[in-house]
């Protein structure tokens, strides 16, 4: 056998070596955890379950909260993507940050915003004199849209920047007026982008219990219940059979996604579409993301200023008492545990979804896709439907009861979107490089840490940021894991707010808003520092 052949050889047996052990590690932390959950569920369960008069309500308030929660939500990001993108309106950065906020904070403290507005005690309650309740149907509804919409802007917002402008020029020339533009050329480029936002967002929002779970008042849905069956009740086999039925419009949208997947518009731009013009466009487009911003902004700011109040709506006199309960309560410790945690399911999370990324985009083969299945997986699972099935397959097990189950759970957890961000930047890297390193004598790994890893630099930082961000404010997968292991911060939301102790619960909201806000302040000023220096 020639010195190629044999070359070549090895480079294959390694190869498959590297993607045996990626599946290895997807059979283990996602696989074997889901099949032994849905293998828990018994007839008997499932009889429970059915025949619950709890569950025919639950299951039509989760259907109907979030498809009207899901329409709401994407026409508010569709609105707001164009205004931003095509109105011409100033600070689109600073539209942009604002309209992503609530992405920094657990899904519970929408609805503790929203009740410290508008609840029996809330500030525009008190200040109206109103008689409405916002427990309910429409409070479930409120508070799923302030916690979907900054991802379905996001994705909204991010295919538009990559439209070609040609169609636009030539219907210009054409006279074709600006509703039938819309109607005949945005709408169409945009519809499988809808589409794949409609399925993720209502996923997001029929699996979610923060929400129902603080402001559903009697209204329950079937995230809550499946919450209160395993975790309040501790009945594993009846929440089994709730996990599975959650799993379905997940696994149907990650079906779909991946059977017609988005193309990639940006490889077909030769230039961008040009803002609109017309001063009407630019003064609704002004009002509307005012009014957005107001909308987002309002329930963070209300508990802000209860973190401070004596007595929230009340006694508004300034005092920090509040903190230091808090913080005598475990607040302090508790939340430097959250940062260790989400520090390790960072780095943890980035080195892993680099090496996988790195194994499925640079050494190609027929394992390969299996791989990348696996991998984009895990969007498919529920949080709430992980942290049981890790419950059920790690309880008797070394990791049980320790921090490494809180790490591996929330790196399988957010492990789809930093994956495939890192997957998109190494494809678009040149595919000679490995080869030519080859032909050179320098050995794979020194080209990657020297030559791809600088490459591909910010890509790492956003992955790193993305998984500490959603660690610190995640509340679903890690509230059957803690206890025995020390509890994140954000489980103190919901405890706080089940006492009453409303300004204790605000203040830990705030306090995870503050520590994302600086982990995602530092990241954009690097970026900014980059691209001053040329290296975007």
């Amino acid at each position: 056998m020639s010195d190629t052949a044999t070359a070549k050889r090895v480079r294959f047996e390694r190869k498959t070596i590297i993607h045996v052990i990626f599946l290895v590690f997807f059979a283990l932390s996602v696989l074997a955890p889901l099949f032994t959950m849905l293998f828990h569920m018994t007839g008997e369960g499932m009889r429970s379950v059915f025949s619950s008069p709890l569950f025919l309500p639950a299951l039509k308030n989760s259907v109907l909260t979030a498809l009207t929660a899901t329409v709401i939500s994407e026409l508010l990001a569709l609105a707001a993507a164009y205004a931003v993108e095509r109105s011409g309106v100033r600070a689109t950065s600073l539209w942009s940050v604002i309209f992503v906020i609530p992405m920094l904070i657990p899904s519970i403290s929408h609805a503790f915003g929203i009740i410290s507005l508008f609840g029996n005690n809330g500030f525009i309650t008190k200040l109206f004199h109103s008689n409405g309740s916002i427990y309910g149907f429409w409070g479930i509804v409120l508070g799923s849209v302030m916690y979907s919409f900054p991802v379905a802007f996001m994705m909204i917002s991010g295919i538009l920047r990559y439209e070609d402008s040609m169609q636009y020029k030539a219907a210009r020339v054409l006279g074709i007026p600006f509703w039938r533009r819309m109607t005949a050329i945005t709408f169409p480029f945009l519809r499988k982008t809808l589409i794949t936002t409609f399925f993720a967002v209502f996923t997001m929002i029929v699996t979610d219990y923060g929400v129902p779970l603080a402001i559903g008042g009697k209204a329950g849905t079937l995230s809550t219940l499946m919450y209160n069956t395993a975790v309040a009740n501790v009945n594993y086999d009846n929440g089994s059979v709730i996990g599975a039925i959650l799993l379905v419009p997940a696994v149907i949208a990650f079906v779909a996604d991946v059977a017609f997947p988005e193309k990639n518009q940006s490889g077909f731009v030769t230039e961008g579409v040009e803002t609109n013009s017309k001063h009407w466009v630019k003064a609704i487009s002004y009002a509307f993301c005012v009014l957005v911003s107001v909308f987002v902004l309002l329930p963070i700011l209300a508990f802000c200023f209860m973190s401070f109040a004596a007595k929230y709506p009340v006694d508004m006199t300034f005092t920090f008492s509040h903190i230091t309960d808090t913080i005598s309560r475990g607040a302090g410790e508790l939340l430097l545990y959250s940062l260790l945690y989400s520090f390790l399911v960072a780095l943890f999370g980035t080195v892993i979804a680099f090496l996988c990324a790195y194994a499925t985009a640079r050494l190609r083969g027929k394992i390969s896709r299996f791989v990348h299945l696996f991998a984009i997986m895990s969007m498919a699972i529920p949080g709430i439907v992980l942290g049981l099935s890790y419950l059920l397959f790690f309880n008797k097990s070394f990791l049980y009861g320790t921090i490494f189950i809180v790490v591996l759970v929330n790196t399988i957890h957010f492990f789809s979107s930093p994956y495939l961000m890192m997957y998109n930047s190494l494809s678009k890297v040149n595919e000679s490089l490995e080869d030519v390193g080859a032909s050179l004598g320098i050995s794979r790994w020194k080209l990657v840490l020297s030559v791809i890893v600088p490459k591909v630099l910010y890509t790492l930082l956003e992955m790193f940021v993305y998984f500490f961000v959603n660690s610190m404010m995640t509340i679903s997968a890690i509230s059957f894991l803690a206890p025995p292991a020390p509890k994140s911060v954000a489980l103190m939301i919901n405890q706080f707010e089940s006492q009453l102790l409303m300004e204790s619960a605000a203040f830990v909201s705030l306090l995870i808003l503050a520590v994302n806000v600086i982990v995602k302040g530092m990241l954009i000023i690097y970026r900014r520092i980059r691209s001053r220096r040329g290296d975007e």
